[in-house]
């Protein structure tokens, strides 16, 4: 059967009932769907001071309209609740099966509410909708749990592992090999006792309004994507790893809890030298185009996944240790515990640094690897001092001391770029609103892998922020990966055929100008074809302008301030060791540039004025 993309259901987990409602098609057109739509349910639905892990909280998951179309890289969902480890709204959007079988079972959309009072499965069939027991799933891990499940082809699920049982409070949700990773979706789903969702697909087609014009758009599309260095050679040979080089020539590896950007030993770690020495067959979400996951064949005979950047840069640089062969086993231990690498890792190398300051007790030592896997079992399941780190790196220095070098912005630990070296990327850790982001704009890839701005000055780079911030929230609305835009964007006839020096000039001296001619039309046109509404790129930037603004509001509304956007300490007056000029990052012009071009007041809140523009006076 054609499915008409509109429908959500809702489960109230404590009393069973269960409800569906439409997407109504003003709703489609100012936030078009996956994150923008799942914010605006969760606006409507979640009390201010919320309990993150109360039956009160929501867990949202929303597909986009392009999600089971055949889009090029559109096998993504987007999922929002309120995030026990900062105590904000949280989004995060993941690959893997779940999104396209829950659109190919019916439904664009699931809301949870309430809990279960035993562990239990939530099974979603085409018209059907039951909660089971699941007594005999609770203390399996995120393998073990998908393998009882039986899953089909055309079946894909979300479940937890024993972190989130646990209530670790940076605990992911598996589907498949990809996750749900950040800010604790995990220890949510774990709280309202729900092991696994598990949507049964195939009943249901997602066919284009505009079949014919969709396959050019389609087409045009995939020849931007193999024609890109980075989708179409560097990402697909290499994986997200292969820009592992980059950023240590760079200064931006976050080595040893952030007190240096390099090493010499760091591109044993990348995925050229993992691709040499394991091989690599890709091991991607499905349909992919760019193909940037990859598995390898490592010394013991296993085959794994090899690791993507942030878990190199986190288990690996920030902990001192450049052995792809444990980094690798550690990623396979946390994805099966169900564990976030990059805050797993940030929480690793804090407490290394705060044990050789002697503010705790640990054999946890830099460049050494051998009491790892025990630190994260001990973390996933609560044993000892893995009971203090389940909480956080934020909640750990506040109990032990250490604040300065807590690599944390709102409780979200950071990714792995130096932002000493990509001052741009410095404003967008500060202003994300999950907190410690590198999704909510990714400057370090202008600054310092393209080399289109001057990556140590503040001029224009709130701008930028901006802009990149509502493209992307755009981009997980349709749903679509974000790595396509080195693509759409640069692949696009202003950017392909302009010589670089001038483009980098316009760029970083005519910033205006230059983001006036930034074209985003593939985007559009494939939102088009599929839904049958036209949208023009204003409207598209405009959406992405409203979802951003709504988010920022929700967090003010659970009592996030300016005081919250900032940098840890170490990145705002301590210079990398290796940085000779002492650099650090100037925050605080570049704040209050983006707070005027969002239309924010001084304490970083959205004006009744900006509100009105997007729309959003009545929330």
């Amino acid at each position: 059967m054609v499915s008409d993309g509109n429908r959500v259901v809702e489960v109230d987990l404590g009393s069973g009932r269960i409800r569906t409602f439409e997407v109504t098609p003003e709703a489609r057109r100012l936030f078009l769907g996956g994150k923008g739509l799942a914010l605006r349910y969760l606006a409507q639905g979640l009390p201010a001071g919320t309990d993150p892990l109360s039956g009160d909280n929501l867990f949202i998951v929303m597909n986009g309209p392009l999600v089971g179309s055949g889009a090029p890289c559109s096998a993504r969902f987007c999922a929002v609740t309120k995030s026990p480890l900062t105590g904000l709204v949280a989004s995060s959007s993941c690959g893997g099966p779940f999104g396209t079988a829950l659109k190919s079972a019916g439904y664009e959309g699931l809301i949870l509410r309430g809990a279960c009072r035993d562990p239990s499965l939530l099974c979603i069939e085409a018209g059907t909708v039951r909660l089971e027991p699941a007594h005999g799933l609770w203390g399996l891990d995120t393998w073990e749990t998908q393998a009882a499940l039986h899953l089909g082809k055309k079946d894909g699920a979300l479940v937890i592992g024993p972190a989130g049982e646990n209530g670790v409070l940076f605990a992911n949700v598996a589907s498949g090999h990809r996750f749900l990773g950040r800010a604790g979706f995990g220890a949510v789903l774990g709280s309202k006792k729900i092991k696994a969702v598990v949507a049964r697909g195939g009943s249901y087609r997602n066919v284009p309004a505009h079949p014919e014009t969709f396959q050019a758009v389609k087409k045009k599309a995939t020849v931007h994507i193999n024609r890109n260095p980075f989708t179409g050679e560097l990402y697909r040979r290499y994986g997200t790893a292969g820009h592992l080089d980059l950023c240590a020539r760079s200064g931006i590896l976050p080595v040893h809890n952030f007190s240096d950007g390099s090493h010499p030993e760091s591109h044993r770690l990348s995925g050229q030298a993992m691709r040499h020495r394991f091989g690599g067959r890709p091991s991607t979400c499905t349909p992919c185009t760019i193909l940037c996951g990859h598995r390898g064949t490592f010394p013991d005979g296993a085959q794994r996944q090899l690791p993507e950047y942030e878990t190199v840069g986190l288990l690996g640089a920030g902990l001192g240790i450049f052995d792809p062969v444990a980094v690798a086993r550690w990623n396979e231990l946390c994805g099966r515990l169900g564990l976030d690498t990059i805050s797993c890792g940030g929480v690793l190398a804090f407490t290394m640094e705060a044990g050789r300051r002697g503010l705790v007790h640990t054999p946890l030592r830099f460049g050494h690897g051998e009491n790892v896997e025990e630190a994260i079992q001990d973390l996933a399941y609560r044993r000892g001092l893995g009971n203090l780190m389940a909480e956080g790196t934020r909640r750990m220095s506040q109990q032990v001391g250490g604040e300065d070098f807590s690599m944390q912005v709102k409780g979200l630990d950071l990714p792995a770029y130096d932002p000493r070296g990509s001052w741009g990327q410095g404003l967008a850790y500060a202003v994300a609103n999950r907190g410690g982001c590198h999704l909510s704009a990714t400057l370090f890839a202008l600054e310092v892998f393209l080399g289109l701005l001057d990556p140590y000055t503040t001029r224009g780079k709130a701008r930028y922020v901006r802009f990149f911030e509502s493209l992307y929230a755009a981009i997980n609305s349709l749903s679509t990966c974000l790595f396509t835009t080195y693509a759409y964007l640069l692949e696009a006839p202003v950017a392909r055929w302009t010589p670089k020096p001038l483009l980098a000039w316009t760029m970083g001296n005519l910033p205006a100008l230059a983001l006036r001619l930034m074209d985003v039309g593939i985007y559009c046109r494939l939102f088009q074809t599929v839904t049958g509404t036209g949208i023009t790129q204003r409207e598209l930037l405009k959406a992405g302008d409203r979802i951003i603004t709504l988010e920022r509001l929700l967090n003010v509304r659970q009592g996030l301030t300016r005081k919250d956007d900032t940098l840890p300490k170490r990145l705002l007056t301590q210079a990398r060791s290796g940085d000779p000029q002492g650099r650090t990052v100037p925050l605080s012009t570049m704040l209050e540039d983006y707070y005027r071009l969002r239309g924010y007041d001084a304490q970083g809140r959205p004006t009744p004025k900006a509100l009105k523009r997007l729309g959003l006076e009545s929330i």
